[in-house]
């Protein structure tokens, strides 16, 4: 088990040190490869063996992000706690304000006005301690109503998820890098 352990460590920190090498690139030295979403991981815990449960994470993450799109605000309710709170943009990592912070009320809102095009997910993993879970990863995402260089955007976050009552609940997000704006999908997908 050890070498395993070790192995998916290693892994995990080149990934993160890869992530963000990309994500501080402000420009691209070749051109863009086509946007394909990367499959959803999961870490492996001290033990070296997956958890049973990071499998259930992430397929709650990926039904969220569709629902966020499809501006289904039941479902979001349905799966999220009384105080999800969602913190916007990166200047809270400096000691600086975050872009915005909603409560669930109000990102509840932006779900039902179907202000979000697109939200998907292209690098994502799943850290378990038994009934909490973080993932962590980048989405891109497509809000139409931005202004002009904006409305395409990726943000790499950390999110936590925890199991009551033998369901799980989405509590939290916090962009931890971005939003990096472009002007299309492939231009912001490559920040």
């Amino acid at each position: 088990m050890r070498p395993r352990f070790i192995a998916v460590v290693i892994v995990a920190v080149v990934g993160v040190a890869a992530a963000q090498l990309l994500s501080s690139r402000d420009t691209l030295a070749s051109p863009a490869a086509p946007f394909a979403p990367a499959p959803m991981a999961a870490v492996a815990g001290p033990d070296g063996a997956e958890s049973n449960g990071a499998a259930d994470v992430l397929e709650l993450e990926r039904n969220i992000g569709a629902a966020i799109v499809r501006g289904d605000a039941a479902y979001f309710d349905s799966v999220t706690s009384s105080d999800f709170v969602m913190v916007h943009g990166d200047g809270w990592t400096t000691g600086g304000k975050p872009a915005l912070v909603d409560d669930k009320a109000s990102f509840m809102k932006r779900i039902a006005n179907k202000s979000y095009a697109a939200h998907d997910y292209d690098s994502v993993n799943v850290e378990m301690h038994g009934d909490v879970a973080i993932t962590y990863g980048r989405y891109v995402g497509h809000i139409p109503s931005s202004g002009p260089g904006r409305a395409w955007f990726s943000v790499w976050y950390q999110k936590v998820y925890a199991k009551r009552a033998g369901r799980w609940l989405y509590l939290s997000h916090r962009t931890v890098n971005g939003a990096h704006y472009g002007l299309d999908r492939e231009s912001a997908s490559h920040r």
